[in-house]
């Protein structure tokens, strides 16, 4: 930023700029200002602590994974979207589940009926995800499903499917986002308390490693927790705290650091402020790194790699020009690669308005493709690298980060934590919406730049319609299973809940016995119960 002149041709002083965490930038960074002494203090991409990048290579050797997050109605409907998706190029497919799903209600449940298809795909049963990916050949494509609460399920349904294909479960690759803390802190969609979550949590860890070793077993994410308004310091920190906690869990459930810690991702938010979000993505490796060698003893260099999925950011799309939102986008993309992510979701124009559009989906995909393969980025692995700013904005994130993990142990770790983290997150984001409201910091189109006559984009039309068919369908798959081993496979997991047995197996059997999701997760809230949240200002 340079000095501006007034009319009468004196300067006058820059405004002030800050982080996203309340810290000064300086408008020249030098070489003094960058923590690197020399070449040496900056290992390769591939090296400890991949500060650079987890490949020597990176996009050289294989370009990030595109996927487009998608679902709504009924699993033929999502069918013909990922389709679609598939045709134009997109490389992994990423799940998006209505409401009843994610929290365990089948469609004829009372409470979800009014839900039922709104905001993702409805998963009821094993027939439910047979067409969801119905002439998707599952040991050829990688599938990434955001769910949590009802992971295992979702996990269970996916496995029975690959069976139905004749595809052998070792073959799948993918993800499950499994995590829940993050729920109870910014997101919501709980349904166990702490306790029996991280139980399940740590099952599907164990199962992973000897049934579907190349399946990410769990996504730690930071997205959500910044759509809800955190900076950039505390999306890695309360990830990175989050994360701690499941690993720590999995030794207590008797898991060796280095047998699941490979199977582990990240999924983080790309955000508006390209040079600040390129020094996150960084800093986030360098710190997760030290944490695994040093706190955790992790031996495999997989384990130190954080791998991350990054997702463009939704609270940043606007309902006003919503043109201007594949500007913003195509900035976030550029942001996550250039930081190094593992595979990406460009948001669509219309997100802010409704579900997308094919149109709308497809310009988003091929932001993608076009910085894949028309700007260069791919040729060269941390092309920012060495950056003066980059570098001391890096270490800054690490240093911050830090602080906040050490306050976090403090309290008792991230379970105990979890209303200082919400109460930051609110302060944040109070803070981030003050800025725009006094103008202090410009959203195009909303407070300045207001043209007051922009026209609407054709919107995606949902079948209003859409809950009937899936509760008649879900009442005819109960009516013609086989009730006897249905009713065998609930007993069986039910007892295992009250146990200490890894309930992963037997949530495998029952969705093969045509036990729905509802089902299932109506046995175990009888033995979990059911988290009731504290408030918190």
């Amino acid at each position: 930023m340079s000095e501006r002149s007034t009319s009468d041709g004196e300067s006058t002083k820059p405004a002030e700029r800050l982080t996203t965490w309340g810290t000064s930038l300086k408008i020249v960074y030098r070489a003094a200002d960058s923590p690197l002494t020399s070449e040496g203090d900056l290992p390769a991409p591939g090296e400890f602590p991949f500060t650079r990048g987890v490949h020597p290579t990176m996009y050289r050797g294989r370009l990030w994974t595109m996927r487009q997050y998608a679902g709504f109605g009924s699993a033929v409907e999502t069918n013909k979207r990922y389709r679609f998706l598939l045709d134009q190029g997109q490389t992994g497919l990423s799940v998006a589940f209505d409401l009843p799903t994610q929290m365990g209600y089948d469609p004829d449940t009372a409470l979800a009926r009014s839900e039922v298809g709104r905001v993702g795909v409805s998963i009821a049963a094993l027939e439910d995800m047979q067409d969801l990916f119905e002439g998707i050949p599952l040991d050829r494509v990688s599938t990434s499903m955001t769910i949590n609460a009802t992971a295992s399920i979702l996990l269970a349904l996916y496995v029975a499917t690959a069976r139905r294909q004749r595809v052998a479960v070792a073959r799948l690759t993918g993800t499950t986002q499994n995590d829940i803390l993050k729920e109870y802190i910014a997101r919501g969609t709980y349904i166990f308390p702490p306790g029996p979550s991280m139980r399940l949590v740590t099952d599907m860890f164990a199962y992973g490693r000897e049934h579907v070793p190349r399946w990410n077993t769990i996504s730690i994410s930071g997205y959500h927790m910044r759509e809800a308004g955190c900076t950039a310091v505390q999306e890695v920190a309360f990830t990175l705290a989050n994360a701690v906690a499941y690993v720590q869990a999995a030794r207590a459930a008797g898991l060796a650091v280095d047998e699941f810690a490979p199977q582990l991702s990240f999924f983080f938010n790309a955000h508006n402020d390209l040079v600040e979000e390129v020094a996150k993505f960084r800093a986030a490796r360098a710190l997760w790194a030290r944490i695994m060698r040093d706190r955790f003893g992790a031996r495999d260099p997989r384990s130190m790699m954080l791998r991350f999925h990054a997702q463009t950011a939704g609270s940043m799309l606007t309902a006003q020009q919503p043109e201007n939102n594949i500007a913003r986008v195509t900035v976030q993309a550029l942001a996550a690669v250039l930081g190094g992510c593992q595979s990406l979701h460009t948001n669509s124009m219309d997100e802010a308005l409704a579900l997308p559009t094919e149109r709308a989906v497809r310009i988003a995909l091929r932001t993608q493709q076009i910085l894949a393969h028309e700007s260069g980025l791919a040729a060269v692995a941390d092309p920012l690298g060495g950056s003066w700013a980059v570098e001391r904005l890096t270490r800054d994130i690490e240093e911050a980060a830090g602080a906040y993990l050490a306050k976090i142990d403090e309290l008792g770790g991230a379970v105990a934590a979890i209303g200082f983290m919400q109460r930051e997150i609110q302060d944040a984001a109070y803070r981030w919406q003050r800025e725009v409201e006094d103008r202090a910091r410009v959203v195009v189109g909303v407070n300045e730049f207001v043209t007051g006559d922009d026209p609407q984009p054709a919107l995606f039309q949902l079948d209003a319609g859409v809950g009937g068919p899936l509760v008649e369908r879900v009442e005819r798959l109960r009516a013609a299973r086989d009730a006897g081993a249905a009713a065998r496979a609930l007993d069986a997991l039910e007892t295992a809940a009250r146990g200490r047995a890894n309930l992963m197996p037997l949530i495998v059997e029952a969705v093969e016995a045509s036990v729905t999701l509802g089902e299932i997760c109506d046995r175990l809230r009888a033995v979990f119960g059911v988290h009731q949240p504290s408030v918190t200002f």
